[in-house]
């Protein structure tokens, strides 16, 4: 007989963080390497919380850099072993003007009396390149008795002195320059400008003027580094009615309350959530069409139509649905699995052969198998479920594909507090949890162990004062270490 595990818990490290005033607490678990599997295991009887659509998030890895991956910032030098035979005997910058030669230092790893090499001065240029401040970099080397002196060529891109906008009428100077993101000082380049440009009309459809020109130039008779935006914004449009036609199994109305784009409310309150951001309206096409998709229709299609009034100024819009078939649950498979047994599995799911296809069941089965590995420790399981059409009329195949990955123990829980000490005792925090040395991880005993946490109103969970309640799940090796 297959052999039923009890419900345990993940092996990273798990941390917490909690404050008590302006207090600072940290907790975690140190957690061993992936233990080996026997051939084969049960999950536990009963469901295990995915009817909320699809599980919870496996808890990511702690990926906080390794001292030696850190730049050293005032040196700028990355830790390595130094090569070469011959020495820097000077380092210099020449042609920067705005730009201070210690902020240019700073970007690169050529040093002064240390080893010269040629890769080393060849990855600066690219470093000051990617500054963004210069059109070109290049670099000249005066060979002396024992080593070089390097010197560093770079040559500035103009400035913006300042920016103008000129036609704007229902947007001021400071909403604009907001969203263009381009200010006096900053480097002048067609590229930021044009990006510039694009981001202005944007944020004018977005407020409901479709209808917007912008054009972007360089240089005014008094000024060669000035950038202006010339704007003619068109009237601001809004959604008179909104209209679904060819839905069936679905009332006109339901449809309305899930998309995004609103109409004016039959002229009763006309000028409030109702702009026409056509953007919104293309994405409520896909909402619809995710909608039928989830109601088993997956063959379903959404369009859309506009139509101006006379003036220009108000819109109605059509949305068109073509329904399809409905189709049925032809055959489930599973594949992947190597620890839980498939009947084990099957017990847990829904959406079963002969069923109507319904989406939210298919995340809810997902979130059913992820939780059920969770459970005897497999944190980092996913699930991928697909939909094969098949031939015959109105059917499909689901396969869902398992990557178990590895199974996680605790090694040892370790209490860190950052703070005073004295406030908050390592036994008040490991009271507060349940979880134990040398248990498997059990993804739902951490969730809930978590929300512990947060209502013991001993800690800070206002993020303004300090990190709110967490568990962070970092994996450790035989000996303890991080990977």
């Amino acid at each position: 007989m297959p052999r039923r595990l009890p419900n345990l818990l993940p092996s990273p490290l798990v941390s917490r963080y909690r404050t008590v005033g302006y207090r600072r607490y940290a907790l975690g678990l140190m957690l061993a390497v992936p233990m080996s599997m026997p051939a084969t295991a049960q999950f536990g009887g009963g469901g295990m919380g995915g009817a909320g659509g699809g599980g919870a998030s496996v808890p990511g890895p702690d990926n906080k850099p390794k001292f030696r991956e850190h730049v050293h910032d005032g040196a700028g030098i990355a830790l390595r072993r130094e090569k070469g035979d011959a020495l820097v005997l000077g380092v210099r910058i020449v042609g920067n003007q705005r730009i201070t030669s210690h902020r240019i230092l700073q970007n690169i790893q050529t040093r002064q009396d240390r080893f010269y090499d040629y890769e080393t001065v060849l990855g600066d240029v690219r470093r000051l390149n990617d500054m963004g401040a210069f059109d070109h970099v290049t670099f000249k080397l005066n060979e002396q008795p024992g080593g070089f002196y390097v010197t560093f060529e770079v040559h500035e891109r103009p400035t913006i002195s300042q920016v103008i906008f000129h036609g704007n009428r229902a947007m001021n100077d400071r909403e604009l320059k907001g969203r263009a993101g381009v200010s006096a000082a900053d480097p002048l380049s067609e590229f930021s400008i044009e990006s510039a440009r694009r981001r202005l009309v944007d944020y004018y459809k977005e407020e409901g003027f479709n209808q917007v020109s912008v054009q972007a130039n360089t240089g005014i008779k008094s000024d060669a580094s000035a950038v202006v935006f010339r704007i003619n914004e068109g009237p601001k449009e809004r959604i008179w009615d909104i209209a679904i036609e060819g839905c069936t199994i679905v009332s006109e109305a339901r449809l309305k309350k899930i998309i995004k784009s609103r109409d004016g409310f039959a002229g009763v309150i006309s000028y409030i959530g109702n702009t026409a951001d056509l953007a919104k309206v293309d994405q409520d096409v896909d909402i619809l069409a995710a909608y039928y998709h989830n109601l088993g229709f997956l063959t379903a299609t959404v369009g859309r139509t506009l139509k101006y009034d006379d003036s220009g100024k108000w819109i109605y819009v059509t949305f068109v649905i073509n329904e399809g078939p409905r189709f049925t649950v032809n055959d489930v498979q599973i594949i992947g699995h190597q620890y839980a047994s498939e009947d084990s599995i099957r017990s847990r799911l829904k959406l079963k052969p002969g069923d109507t296809f319904d989406g939210t069941k298919l995340r809810q089965d997902v979130g059913e198998i992820v939780y059920g590995y969770g459970e005897l420790g497999f944190i980092y399981a996913e699930v991928e479920p697909q939909t094969v059409m098949r031939d015959e009329d109105n059917i499909v195949d689901l396969v869902y594909k398992i990557a178990e990955g590895d199974r996680w123990k605790i090694d040892k829980i370790r209490v860190e507090i950052d703070g005073d000490p004295h406030l908050m005792k390592e036994n008040t925090m490991l009271n507060l949890i349940d979880l134990r040395e040398g248990d498997f991880i059990d993804r739902r005993a951490l969730e809930m162990n978590r929300s512990r946490l947060e209502r013991s109103q001993l800690l800070e969970t206002n993020p303004q004062v300090a990190e709110p309640p967490d568990i962070k799940v970092v994996p450790t090796d035989e000996d303890g270490k991080r990977f």
